[in-house]
This record gives structure tokens, C-alpha cells and sequence, in this order.
């Protein structure tokens, strides 16, 4: 089994990321982008060996404002009126600039260009990378995640509130929230990993928490506004995968960003919801390794 490298620091796009390697230095490189509030230990090791095996050079990282990753501070922290209103001029920051981050990475890294592969809000940053520098783009999966659109894929009421409830503060009470949480918003159909839950909160609490960081960057997802119009002008390989049990991204969110993009592969699996759980990681990790092959035959086409 694969292991991840020491976690090192990277400057990108005027602020510092935390990531980690894995793989063969001479693999193709597959920057694997986490969603809202979560850091990049919620990549499983199990599962990112998965991908080292098919012979990736396999990057995580921690998005700005969690993490061990730059906060922006300066910003302060958006009303929620602001916040649920999508209202740009308020909003410190873009899905583009968190897009522009991953660029700035892979600079770091010496990629031109890179898999990409996103969950939930890292599926709403690498479709924004391929839209604005599709030339970086070598693939792209988008896990649980929609277009930005207010007219699909919208939470259900219960993991709605369960989004917007006030964080607690101390390390016990956040465990404890994240296994409600994922209580509500995981996979129904497959069994629920507790341990593990309690393992990542609990982890992510120690490297560094910070609930101002989670307001700016949902307000970051609302007042990027929808991209399927630009969408549909995006032609990197693509494969959407969603759960038909996803109650945080509704189905309907999968669907239209597949229909979105031109020639993307659409991947419903059935009982999944809002996670990534351990039955499916062979079928994902062909998903993606299956998509990335796509980039690699257009690329044999035009030479």
C-alpha cells in the first residue's frame, strides 16, 4: 500500500498551501480537490493508494481557509444575509481565485497540466478550472457536486439545517457533530464507518479549525453564481459521478452538470450519498482512471 509524503507548504496564487504526495514521481499527476469545511485528510489513504496503484502521482491539498492552508483573515467573515443571497461584492473570494489556487499548486509542483478530480465544493473548483484555463485541464470528475444553478440539485431541508447550524466550539462537541452530520447527509445504503468519522473530525479539529474559514468559503460557492452556460463550452474529458442517495447535492445537481458539459459521462451509483464510502472506491477510482485515458487519446489523436 501506498503512503503519503510529509505535508509541505506551497506558495500559490499570493497565499500558502498545505499538501501532501503520493505515487510515482513520474506518474501523471491527479490533484485531488476536497468540498466545504473539510480538509485534505478526508482523502482516504486507502483510497488515494487505490489511485498510486493505476500509477498516479497522486496530490492532495487543503483549500484556503481550512486546514493548515492560508486564512484569510483580512476578509473577515460574511453576513448571512450576504452569504445566502449570493451578493458578489461582499463575497472575500471566488470558486475562481480557490480554482486559481490549484493552479498555483500545480506551478509549485512543475505541472502544466494535471488530472483534476472534485467533491461537492471541489467539484464546483475544478469545473471552474477547466472553464477559465482548460489548457491545465488534462481531465476532470466532478463527485457530488452541480453547476451553481439555484434551480437544482438543492439540499434537502434536513441537511440544509444541518449545513447552517451554529458550530460548536470545543473539540469533543465537533467530533460529535461531524457524526450527526454525516448521520443525515452519508450513504443510507452502505454501512456507516463511525470510527472513521470520529477519526477525521477529530484530526481535522487538532491541525487547525477555524468556522469563519467555512462561512467565507460558502459564501464563495453562492455568489460564484451558475456555470452551466459556461459549461457547455468546456470540452476536457469529463465524468460527473453522483449518488442517487445524495441529500446535501441532490441527484438532480449530477445530472444537470453532466448534461452541462458536452460529452461528459454521466456515473449514478445507487445508495450513495454525500461521502465517499469504502464499497464504492474500486468503482470511482475506475471512473477516474477510465476518464483520465480519455485525455490520453485525444492527446494521441491530435499529435
Amino acid at each position: 500500500m501506498h503512503s503519503f509524503g510529509e505535508e509541505m507548504m506551497a506558495p500559490a496564487n499570493g497565499i500558502e498551501l498545505c499538501y501532501q504526495e503520493m505515487g510515482d514521481p513520474e506518474g501523471e499527476p491527479l490533484i485531488l480537490v476536497m468540498g466545504l469545511a473539510t480538509q485534505m485528510i478526508a482523502w482516504d489513504e486507502g483510497f488515494c493508494s487505490l489511485l498510486a496503484d493505476r500509477g498516479f502521482r497522486v496530490v492532495r491539498f487543503d483549500n484556503r481557509d481550512i486546514g493548515r492552508s492560508s486564512r484569510i483573515h483580512s476578509a473577515g467573515v460574511p453576513s448571512r444575509i450576504d452569504m445566502m443571497s449570493g451578493r458578489r461584492a461582499t463575497a472575500p473570494y471566488l470558486l475562481r481565485d480557490m480554482a486559481g489556487d490549484t493552479f498555483g499548486l500545480m506551478d509549485h509542483l512543475g505541472f502544466g497540466s494535471a488530472h483534476l478530480v472534485g467533491v461537492s465544493m471541489g467539484g464546483m473548483i475544478v469545473q471552474t478550472a477547466a472553464i477559465e484555463r482548460p489548457e491545465r485541464v488534462r481531465s476532470m470528475v466532478s463527485i457530488m457536486s452541480t453547476t451553481g444553478s439555484r434551480r437544482t440539485g438543492l439540499p434537502s431541508l434536513k441537511s440544509f439545517g444541518v449545513l447552517l447550524g451554529a458550530p460548536p466550539k470545543d473539540r469533543d462537541a465537533i467530533i460529535e457533530r461531524g457524526v450527526k452530520t454525516f448521520k443525515v447527509i452519508g450513504s443510507p445504503d452502505f454501512p456507516f464507518d463511525e470510527e472513521r468519522v470520529r477519526d477525521v473530525a477529530g484530526r481535522s479539529y487538532d491541525r487547525g479549525h477555524s468556522a469563519a474559514g467555512v462561512i467565507r468559503q460558502l459564501h464563495a460557492i453562492t455568489a460564484s453564481g451558475d456555470r452551466t452556460r459556461a459549461l457547455r463550452g468546456v470540452h476536457v474529458p469529463t465524468t460527473v459521478i453522483h449518488g442517487t442517495r445524495d441529500h446535501l447535492v441532490r441527484p438532480a445537481g449530477g445530472r444537470a452538470t453532466a448534461r452541462a458539459i458536452p460529452r461528459a459521462r454521466l456515473r449514478m451509483i445507487d445508495g450513495m450519498g454525500h461521502d465517499l464510502p469504502r464499497a464504492i472506491w474500486p468503482e470511482v477510482v475506475e471512473a477516474i482512471a477510465s476518464n483520465a485515458a480519455r485525455a490520453g487519446a485525444t492527446a494521441k489523436q491530435l499529435a
